[in-house]
């Protein structure tokens, strides 16, 4: 996975982003054939939860070793490489910017601290997923804290969704007043999506209400 991303980033004149996390909060039990979960159904290893967590810290330690230029062993609970060659490396340095997705406040947000230069938070709207932000990002500055981090340094990015309703025009009107709260909470990028899918109207809208978007200054510090 860092080869691809590597390679990538070399392919693209150094604009890859990194984007990993723990998979589903949950646990899922085997449901055999029917499944509906999709790794099951592809026959892809999806672990427990805790056991996918300490596989996410190892590959970011392997990350940043391999990014690094250090070819020496890597002797991890579940990865072991003898040499971790990462030649050529990647054109950004001293590695493409890494991103965790996630909130969870005590695994997720502590490696976020300590590896990663971006979190990406939820606020998908009517879901299970809606957040606290502002309790989510004073967890992330008390971990930055502990490790020694400047809070500054990390990108704060989330998910959200929109639903424009019958009037495009007045949802996007709505949608820019939510822009501007997760400014306000500290947000620097917010990754849009609308309920169902794209189309016309919805392109338009969300096209008409840019110049506005691209002037809204995310609260810093």
């Amino acid at each position: 996975l860092v080869k691809a991303v590597t390679t990538l980033d070399v392919m693209t004149g150094g604009r890859a982003i990194f984007g990993v996390g723990a998979g589903a909060p949950w646990n899922i039990a085997p449901a055999g054939p029917g499944t509906a979960f999709e790794a099951e159904g592809l026959g892809i290893p999806f672990p427990s939860l805790a056991e996918r967590f300490e596989r996410l810290e190892e590959l970011l330690q392997i990350a940043h070793q391999m990014w690094r230029g250090d070819e020496s062993p890597y002797q991890g609970r579940h990865y072991q490489l003898v040499r971790p060659l990462n030649s050529p490396n990647s054109v950004q340095r001293p590695h493409p910017p890494i991103l965790i997705g996630g909130s969870g406040e005590r695994k997720t947000l502590r490696m976020v601290a300590q590896y990663a230069d971006a979190c990406n938070l939820f606020d998908i709207q009517g879901s299970q997923f809606r957040d606290n932000l502002t309790r989510k990002l004073g967890v992330l500055r008390e971990h930055c804290a502990q490790v020694g981090r400047d809070y500054a340094e990390i990108e704060k990015t989330v998910a959200t969704s929109f639903d424009l309703g019958e009037d495009p025009k007045a949802g996007a009107v709505a949608l820019l007043v939510h822009l501007r709260e997760l400014a306000e909470a500290g947000i620097s990028h917010a990754l849009v999506a609308p309920e169902g899918p794209w189309d016309e109207a919805r392109f338009d809208a969300v096209a008409a209400i840019l110049p506005d978007i691209h002037a809204i200054e995310p609260k810093r510090g």
